[in-house]
């Protein structure tokens, strides 16, 4: 029986300008800028406004595609040395988002560690979420955060710091072939 989680029933949103998003605050810690870059953020800002409504939710759902994706290969990762990648990577980045107050509030750090094992377990991130509601205004940076830090996980056991970004933009690549 299919469950109402399954990845085949969600929307894969605006991969590419989550991935985009994601790319670059990536760029931007390997290259020493951790502080917020204003005219950055302009930038950010202003694209955010231009997408409206529906294309915030597209974009969301891209970055939860994301972490789907992250998850599925980190999963593969881990299986093929017999460990397990909610064993590895859900404490890793918990213990990670608690070192970031001022990004992720305490009191969602549950969420994203649920989305995580979601991911991990093969359901949809975001049909796993929405499932307990819509997505607050507090969610929307740690889930950033989780995307980023993911990605991140990936560069360093991969020791490229491009890796995951191309990875899914060969993904991408190779489903528009398709």
């Amino acid at each position: 029986m299919s469950s109402p989680c399954d990845p085949q029933h969600a929307p894969a949103g605006d991969v590419s300008a989550a991935l985009m998003m994601i790319d670059s605050r990536l760029k931007a810690v390997y290259d020493g800028k951790t502080e917020t870059d204003p005219d950055q953020q302009a930038l950010t800002d202003q694209f955010a406004a231009s997408l409206g409504p529906g294309g915030i939710d597209d974009v969301l759902d891209g970055a939860c595609t994301l972490i789907y994706m992250f998850m599925q290969w980190l999963r593969m990762a881990y299986e093929d040395h017999d460990k397990d990648v909610i064993e590895y990577v859900v404490p890793n980045l918990v213990a990670t988002m608690r070192m970031m107050p001022k990004s992720v509030r305490p009191e969602v750090i549950p969420t994203m560690a649920g989305l995580l094992i979601a991911a991990g377990t093969g359901m949809s991130p975001n049909l796993w979420r929405k499932q307990y509601g819509y997505w607050t205004d507090d969610e929307m940076t740690p889930l950033e955060a989780t995307a980023f830090l993911l990605a991140e996980h990936i560069n360093r056991l991969t020791d490229d710091s491009d890796f995951a970004t191309r990875m899914i933009t060969e993904a991408l690549s190779a489903s528009d072939e398709d």
